[in-house]
């Protein structure tokens, strides 16, 4: 009898130990009663009813990455490249992961294949190599919508390399070395373009100053002439005589400063017109 009774102790104690469930910090487990999804049970001690409730399934929801893929991708502008995308991700909703999808890896895998190729083909090949971080964030969007009927959160994703064939690399190098080669003849044009511009702006500021050079010289000259045709006006033919005498000592005076003139002989007339000159200027200072 003794022995029954330990026995059934021990029974029961035994059943009671496989309601008590200690869930690990990084997991989650799923409960179901005869077959039927009931509860999910979170991190720490959880009590379950023996035999009517078990455990389906142990969800590790600790962030996990796919292996990074190479995935071929056309371009809008008909270029062929490979992407390489790594894929971070975890459970949030341990429930959908186990009854929304057999394999989640694989379920993403798919998905992220799908979303690369649609994102990479509405841009041209430039455009990708430049802006990796924009893929990278329109993928994670795209994505998170996907996923998220499976209880997943996409943490982040990432562009980790772009890649062509051969012959593709070799075409677009030949077009490098044919735009660099345009834009060195372009430049060296603007180059040239330029200089001239600027020798035809150097040519048109010279003929400038020396239109208004002449100008100027033309304007003094015409000066002159209207007080020497006032003077000839108000003081008859002394005023014609002062000027021509004037002249005739000022082209002597040009004379006399030649390093050449050893002797200067001056005639007599020219002489009396001086004397005459020193005259007239009186009398026009007294005037």
């Amino acid at each position: 009898m003794s022995t029954l009774v330990l026995g059934l102790i021990a029974f029961m104690l035994l059943i009671a130990l496989t309601g008590v469930k200690v869930v690990p910090q990084s997991q989650e487990y799923v409960v179901e009663q005869f077959g039927k999804y009931i509860k999910t049970l979170p991190a720490g001690l959880n009590f379950i009813i023996p035999v009517i409730h078990s455990v389906a399934s142990k969800v590790s929801i600790l962030e996990r990455q796919l292996e990074p893929q190479q995935i071929s991708v056309i371009t809008r502008d008909n270029v062929e490249i490979h992407l390489t995308a790594a894929v971070f991700f975890r459970v949030i909703d341990a429930a959908k992961s186990v009854y929304r999808i057999t394999d989640v890896n694989q379920a993403v895998k798919t998905t992220v294949t799908s979303i690369v190729r649609s994102t990479g083909g509405q841009m041209e090949f430039d455009e990708i190599q430049s802006r990796r971080d924009f893929i990278s964030e329109k993928i994670k969007e795209s994505l998170s919508e996907a996923c998220a009927i499976w209880g997943i959160e996409i943490t982040r994703t990432e562009v980790l390399d772009v890649s062509v064939d051969d012959a593709t690399r070799s075409a677009m190098q030949q077009q490098l070395n044919a735009e660099r080669e345009r834009r060195a003849a372009v430049t060296k044009a603007e180059g040239e373009r330029q200089a001239q511009q600027l020798h035809a702006d150097a040519q048109f500021y010279t003929a400038q100053k020396n239109a208004e050079a002449r100008r100027v010289l033309a304007d003094a000259e015409a000066y002159a002439t209207t007080q020497l045709g006032n003077a000839i006006l108000a003081n008859g033919q002394p005023a014609v005589d002062f000027e021509i005498m004037k002249q005739q000592i000022a082209s002597i005076a040009e004379l006399a400063k030649s390093p050449n003139t050893k002797l200067l002989v001056i005639p007599t007339d020219i002489t009396q017109s001086m004397g005459t000159l020193a005259v007239m200027f009186e009398s026009f200072r007294a005037r």
